[in-house]
C-alpha cells in the first residue's frame, strides 16, 4: 500500500519524502509502544524497524532520480485569483500520457515569458499550453500579461472573463477587463468557433485537452494504456531524459509505452537495488521512441535516454526481458528459527514445506509478530560467464532480507520478490538464510483473545479485535533459483 501510494505521488512530481509519523517510545516494556490514529508506524519498535532501510534505500534513489533536471509538463493550469487559494483543479482533465503543473497570478505575471512558441520560466520550465480555469473573473493586469504572452506565440485554452475579482479601482478594472477580453475573444465564441489566432499565438474555447493538442501538434509525452494503470512522470536535464513508470495495479502489465523521445537508447534504472541495464529492444515511432516492458504487480522502473541510440534487432518483449531458467526449486524441508522474546518457540522448527504460520496449530506460531530466519542448503554447477543468478521468493509477509554462504545478498519487500545472488553464490552446496518479517498485527489479535492480565502487547489505538482476521505471515514461495542472461 505505501509503495502504491508512494509510486503515485512520484508520478506527479513529489520528489522530497518524508515520513510521517516517527513517535518517541517512552515505555521499554510496552509493545508495540505509543501510536497514532493518523500516519503510518515508523518507530524502533516496529518488528520491520530492522528493514526498514530496504524500503527507504527505494524512497532515497527514487528521490535523487526526481530531482535531476527540469519537470517536463505541457500544461500549466491556473489556479484563479480568488482567495484562499491554495492549488487548482484539473478541468479540462488532463489525458493519459501528458502532464501538468498548477501556476498561480505572481508566477505567470513575474516570471513567464515565450520563448520559440512556447510558456517559459526563468529556470527553463516550458509549457506548450495555458490552461484557464472556468471562473469569470480575472484582473486586468494580469489579463494585459496574458495578452502579451499570446501576442508572442502562447497558447491559452479557456473562457473570457467578464469582471476583476477585486475592488481595486473600480467600476475601471471591470470595464478593462471587458474590453481586453473582446479583443482577445474576438473571433472565438466556444460554439461554432472554438479557436483562433491572436498575434503569433492561439486562443481556444470550449476545446478538450485531446482537441487542443491535436491543435497545436503536441503528441502524449509517454503514451500509455488508457486504463490509467500506468502512471508516469519526466525529468529532463542536458542531454538526459528520465521517465518513471508505475503499475499502480495489484497484476502484472506488459505494456509497450511511447516515449517523446528520438535517437536515443533506452535503459532500465531499478530504484530498488540500484542496478542499470540496456533495454535492447525498441523502435523509433515518427517523434516517440516505443519499448516494450514489463512490470510486477506495484513494480516501478525509471526508463532513461542518455546515449545515442544503436540500431534495435527487434521489437520482442522477450529482448528486453530475456527467458528466467529455473535451476534449482528449494522445496523443503526448511529450519525456521523464530524469536523466543518475541514468544516465538525457543528450538528451531521445522517445515516440511513453506506454509502460512496462521495456519499452524502451534499458537506460538499462529500469532507469532517478528522475524524468522529460514535455512536450506541448496546445490548449483559452475557459473556460466554472463549469467546473473535470481534468488525468487515467490510471495511473502512483508519482508525479507537474504544470505548466501553467510554474505548478505539483498533485501525483498515488494514484487517481484527477488534478489540478485551472482556474487554470493558458488558451485556445488551453498547455504540459503531468509529472514522474514512481518507486522504486530497477528500478536495484538491473538493477545486479544487472552485474559487482561496475560496479555503482553499494548498501544493506544487498537484498530482490532479478538475476532479480526489474521494476516497471512512467513515465506510462501515457491522458492527458486533461477538464471538469466542479459
Amino acid at each position: 500500500m505505501m509503495k502504491q501510494r508512494t509510486d503515485r505521488f512520484f508520478a506527479e512530481g513529489i520528489n522530497n519524502t518524508l515520513l510521517h509519523v516517527f513517535i518517541m517510545q517512552p515505555y521499554e516494556e510496552r509493545n508495540p509502544g505509543v501510536n497514532a490514529w493518523f500516519g503510518n508506524e515508523f518507530d524502533r519498535k516496529n518488528t520491520w524497524f530492522s528493514q526498514l532501510d530496504l524500503f527507504t534505500s527505494y524512497l532515497k534513489r527514487s528521490n535523487f532520480m526526481l530531482q535531476q533536471g527540469l519537470n517536463v509538463a505541457d500544461v500549466a493550469y491556473f489556479i484563479g485569483e480568488d482567495a484562499p487559494k491554495m492549488t487548482g483543479v484539473a478541468d479540462p482533465p488532463l489525458p493519459i500520457g501528458y502532464q501538468f503543473d498548477y501556476i498561480n497570478a505572481e508566477v505567470i505575471m513575474r516570471d513567464m515569458d515565450v520563448k520559440n512558441g512556447l510558456l517559459t520560466l526563468p529556470h527553463g520550465t516550458q509549457y506548450k499550453l495555458l490552461v484557464l480555469p472556468k471562473q469569470e473573473t480575472m484582473r486586468p493586469e494580469l489579463l494585459e500579461k496574458i495578452k502579451e504572452l499570446v501576442n508572442k506565440g502562447a497558447n491559452v485554452l479557456g473562457l473570457a472573463p467578464t469582471r476583476s475579482p477585486s475592488l481595486q479601482n473600480q467600476p475601471e478594472a471591470n470595464k478593462q477587463v471587458q474590453d481586453l477580453a473582446a479583443e482577445l475573444w474576438a473571433k472565438v465564441d466556444g460554439e461554432n468557433t472554438k479557436e483562433a489566432s491572436y498575434g503569433k499565438g492561439r486562443i481556444m474555447s470550449g476545446l478538450t485537452l485531446e482537441e487542443a493538442f491535436q491543435l497545436i501538434g503536441c503528441i502524449p509525452d509517454c503514451k500509455l494504456p488508457d486504463d490509467n494503470s500506468i502512471h508516469y512522470g519526466h525529468r529532463a536535464l542536458e542531454g538526459i531524459d528520465i521517465y518513471f513508470v508505475s503499475n499502480q495495479a495489484n497484476e502484472a502489465k506488459e505494456i509497450q509505452p511511447e516515449f517523446r523521445i528520438t535517437g536515443k537508447q533506452p535503459e532500465l534504472w531499478n530504484a530498488i537495488d540500484g542496478s542499470i541495464r540496456l533495454l535492447p529492444a525498441y523502435e523509433q515511432r515518427g517523434e516517440a521512441t516505443m519499448v516494450p516492458m514489463k512490470l510486477a504487480p506495484y513494480e516501478s522502473a525509471f526508463v532513461v535516454f542518455r546515449d545515442k541510440a544503436t540500431s534495435s534487432p527487434s521489437l520482442n518483449l522477450s529482448d528486453n526481458y530475456p527467458e528466467e531458467q529455473i535451476m534449482e526449486e528449494l522445496l523443503g524441508p526448511w529450519e525456521v528459527r523464530f524469536d523466543p522474546s518475541r514468544r516465538g518457540p525457543s528450538e528451531p522448527v521445522t517445515f516440511q514445506a513453506l506454509q502460512d504460520w496462521t495456519a499452524s496449530s502451534d499458537e506460538q506460531i499462529k500469532y507469532y509478530s517478528g522475524e524468522a530466519t529460514y535455512l536450506i542448503p541448496f546445490t548449483l554447477p559452475e557459473k556460466q560467464e554472463g549469467e546473473t543468478i535470481w534468488l525468487d521468493l515467490g510471495s511473502l509477509t512483508a519482508m525479507a532480507k537474504v544470505h548466501v554462504n553467510g554474505t548478505y545478498a539483498g533485501g525483498a519487500w515488494t514484487p517481484p520478490y527477488r534478489v540478485n545472488i551472482t556474487d554470493q553464490v558458488q558451485a556445488g552446496e551453498n547455504q540459503l538464510e531468509v529472514t522474514v518479517v512481518n507486522n504486530w498485527m497477528n500478536r495484538v489479535i491473538g493477545d486479544l483473545k487472552l485474559p487482561i492480565a496475560k496479555r503482553e502487547t499494548w498501544c493506544l489505538v487498537n484498530p482490532y479485535n479478538e475476532n479480526s482476521p489474521l494476516q497471512p505471515s512467513g515465506l510462501f514461495g515457491p522458492v527458486t533459483i533461477k538464471k538469466i542472461n542479459y
